[in-house]
């Protein structure tokens, strides 16, 4: 069963209120994702740990519903 784009959004959404999310479809099959998140929450966080905290925000989901998640993260410009 695949998880849809929407729904990663809203999970991520729900951890971290202030993040701007972009979803890409890898492979058209609902299944394979990229994801970019902007999140102010990821300031003074290693790259590893803001991966860690949008896995977190899935709930486990991960090798599960949601197969492959290609993951990009950052902090907003202006919280620099």
């Amino acid at each position: 069963m695949a998880m849809a784009a929407d729904d990663i959004v809203a999970l991520i959404r729900t951890a971290m209120p202030d993040a701007e999310v972009t979803i890409t479809d890898m492979a058209g099959d609902g299944d394979h994702y990229a994801a970019h998140v902007v999140s102010s929450t990821f300031l003074g966080q290693s790259r590893i740990a803001q991966h860690k905290a949008v896995y977190a925000s899935l709930g486990g989901r991960m090798g599960g519903v949601l197969h492959a998640l290609q993951l990009t993260t950052a902090v907003p410009t202006s919280a620099n």
